[in-house]
């Protein structure tokens, strides 16, 4: 495995990316970036690197928050008014990003479209999307669950947690009702992830399981995914018997991994969507914080 070093940068003071590092709870985004490509990560977080823009990030973003205010609003919402919000956010986004980087030939774009051609084409898909998914959650009423604590929908939801001696947090985009097992005494919610492209995380799915078991001490016993591509629910995924001790290793070991300076990287096919690629330059090996 070879790895990257930007030949810009000097090498990393130990105490101070001790600071941004080794401090910092982990999350399921941290893991897979890291695994994926571990010298991304550390660009991106570390070094801080700009990334370059992606009209896919932005259309997922808007579309979540779409969905949100429609489910927040207790289906009230009008299909237009929801769709409203999807294109007030992805075009403010859009244009913000626009203002930073104006030559859409840099920004990054899925299959055969230029930049440009994607940013028009995710905003007309991303308009579709999510009058589609209004017109499937009015058709199919999914039951959001409360959160007992600020008796608020548990939408967004946010959890912080401790899983493998590691501070873990997060963001559940839904968490709904289950039917209640008169023999147990624990409540029983199913995870709901949105997803409008076509990676899904199993391990994002478990580690939402395990967190709303150990903050709530509520049962989940199957998760999914709504997919806006299609418009339709994935398959259901077991995640009741997923223990604490095996979600909470990788992030131990991803933990482990940055702490000790390990940012190997991992060129290949990954490279076309990565965002701070532009900031990757073959180099000699580099052992970061050796002394």
């Amino acid at each position: 495995m070879v790895e990257f070093v930007h030949p810009h940068a000097a090498e990393p003071n130990r105490d101070e990316l001790s600071l941004s590092i080794e401090n910092q709870p982990r999350s399921v985004s941290q893991v897979e970036q890291y695994e994926k490509c571990s010298w991304r990560w550390y660009l991106q977080r570390v070094e801080r690197v700009v990334p370059r823009p992606a009209a896919w990030s932005f259309h997922g973003t808007a579309f979540h928050s779409a969905a949100e205010a429609f489910e927040r609003s207790s289906r009230r919402m009008g299909a237009e008014e929801v769709v409203e919000v999807f294109r007030d956010e992805y075009t403010a986004m859009v244009n913000k990003a626009l203002d930073k980087e104006a030559n859409t030939d840099l920004w990054l774009a899925a299959g055969r479209y230029t930049g440009g051609e994607d940013i028009e084409r995710r905003y007309v898909l991303g308009l579709d999307q999510t009058a589609a998914y209004v017109e499937w959650s009015q058709t199919n009423q999914p039951a959001i669950w409360t959160e007992p604590n600020e008796g608020a929908p548990a939408l967004e939801l946010s959890f912080m947690v401790e899983l493998g001696g590691i501070k873990v947090r997060g963001f559940i985009d839904q968490t709904l009702e289950e039917d209640q097992d008169p023999e147990e005494d624990d409540a029983t919610v199913k995870v709901r992830d949105l997803k409008t492209g076509t990676m899904k995380s199993k391990f994002q799915l478990q580690t939402y399981a395990v967190a709303l078991r150990q903050q709530w001490g509520v049962s989940v016993k199957e998760a999914d995914w709504y997919l806006a591509k299609t418009g339709r629910l994935s398959r259901p995924v077991k995640v009741e018997d997923v223990s604490e001790d095996e979600i909470g290793q990788r992030f131990a070991d991803m933990d482990a991994s940055v702490k000790a300076g390990n940012f190997p990287a991992n060129p290949g096919f990954g490279c076309r969507f990565c965002d701070v690629s532009h900031a990757c330059f073959l180099s000699h090996n580099l052992n970061l914080w050796a002394r």
